[in-house]
């Protein structure tokens, strides 16, 4: 069975997802109006960082900043339903203490979601996983859904848990992997996806 996709940065990887729903997805609906549906996806990306050229010039430093807070704060940030750093808080501890025990352990997983819970805060991020490979700490992010248009301003935030729990184990920073079962794009948003899309195409065919 064929690896991920390997992108070498955060930008280069938001760029191919986007693309990879504009032209193979299918059109759908969703609370927020149609969309176009990709097929799941795979893919790790080597370096995520808030210097991403590609983040720089075609990014949203205000909502960077609102999503890193929704990472960070025990509270409910508006307009986000839930909280991030809440449903992280405390499972990072138990996961670090299982791979000092067991360094080649698979079972590092934690979750993000909660059974019953109302329907409209179920969250997009479903669950992380760590793993200790070649001296470093690869993280898994599994996303239920995700709108490829801002899937970047996930990605910074999460390279920060995966870079707090590689410092609790005194370890270097691997890759990030990440799984999103039903990538889409709002057709409200086809303008500015087309605006950071084109630059790029001869790039990524």
């Amino acid at each position: 069975m064929p690896g991920p996709d390997v992108w070498a940065s955060c930008g280069e990887a938001w760029l191919w997802l986007m693309r990879h729903v504009w032209t193979a997805g299918a059109l759908g609906d969703d609370d927020r109006g149609p969309v176009m549906e990709g097929p799941p996806v795979l893919f790790e990306m080597a370096e995520v960082s808030r210097d991403d050229p590609i983040i720089g010039r075609y990014g949203d430093a205000d909502r960077l900043a609102l999503y890193c807070r929704k990472f960070t704060q025990d509270t409910v940030v508006p307009p986000f339903k839930y909280s991030y750093g809440a449903r992280i808080k405390g499972q990072l501890r138990w996961a670090a203490d299982l791979l000092r025990a067991k360094p080649y352990s698979k079972s590092a997983w934690i979750s993000l979601t909660t059974p019953g819970e109302p329907y409209d805060s179920v969250p997009c991020l479903s669950g992380l996983a760590f793993r200790l490979r070649d001296g470093t700490l690869i993280m898994t992010a599994v996303f239920r859904s995700q709108n490829a248009f801002t899937s970047y301003l996930n990605y910074v935030p999460l390279a920060d848990v995966q870079a707090g729990m590689a410092r609790r184990l005194g370890v270097e920073t691997g890759p990030m992997r990440v799984f999103v079962d039903v990538p889409h794009l709002y057709l409200s948003d086809s303008t500015q996806v087309l605006r950071v899309m084109r630059p790029s195409l001869p790039r990524l065919l």
